[in-house]
């Protein structure tokens, strides 16, 4: 697939594994790191070297308010990551922003995780991949198939539409913390990372956007979307 030429206010779905698809995230706090880190480089401004830093926004602590105020490179819509890969649901908010924002996002993780875990090399798989979601039925779709890839660990039927068990799916999609899924039906988790103004504009705020997705899981056809899902 082609890349598109990214473009300012366009929305773009954004993906990317491991090499050899192997896992990125090992433990909690390899999760905790990489959302640390979705917030810290979403700027215009270079960043820090954040390594021995703390992580912040996790359980009582708070992303710190002394720095001056973000300039942000991309509005982050929608997030989740999964074990060997990640998908993002982004807008550019300036002149190659997703290029340099994905690029501080994929050099520092690596280093983060290189140093770790005491090895060398390309963390992720060649260059990461986008899509342009320029029509409205997809745009809706989009952040409901984001959300739900979690279900992959657990239930990877729901592809294919033949859960056996709905509520077992919904508990899961609730505790899982990987995403912005939480922040999006009203469940603090990590609210500084995501703008979910422009989506709640759509699916009538929190309530909407969970009552909207748990019928979305029941009655669609992935088929529809196959274009934008990058995998």
């Amino acid at each position: 697939m082609k890349k598109p030429k990214l473009v300012n206010d366009q929305i773009y779905h954004i993906y990317n594994r491991g090499v050899e698809k192997r896992d990125v995230f090992l433990e909690d706090n390899d999760y905790l790191r990489f959302i640390h880190d979705l917030y810290e480089f979403n700027d215009k401004m270079s960043a820090e070297n954040i390594y021995y830093r703390k992580l912040y926004e996790v359980g009582p602590h708070k992303i710190r308010k002394e720095r001056t105020e973000r300039k942000l490179l991309i509005e982050i819509m929608a997030f989740c990551l999964m074990p060997n890969h990640f998908h993002l649901l982004v807008r550019q908010k300036c002149d190659n922003g997703i290029s340099k924002f994905i690029q501080k996002l994929s050099t520092g993780y690596s280093m983060y995780f290189n140093q770790k875990y005491d090895r060398v090399g390309p963390l992720f798989q060649g260059k990461f991949k986008a899509v342009l979601v320029n029509e409205e039925s997809h745009f809706i779709h989009l952040p409901f198939y984001i959300h739900l890839n979690p279900l992959d660990l657990i239930a990877p039927e729901w592809r294919d539409r033949e859960i056996k068990n709905y509520q077992k799916t919904l508990e899961f999609l609730d505790s899982y913390r990987w995403s912005s899924y939480l922040d999006y039906i009203g469940k603090k988790n990590f609210p500084s990372v995501t703008q979910r103004d422009f989506l709640f504009s759509f699916f009538d705020g929190k309530e909407g956007y969970k009552n909207q997705m748990e019928n979305w899981l029941r009655e669609f056809n992935i088929s529809n979307l196959e274009e934008l899902l990058l995998e």
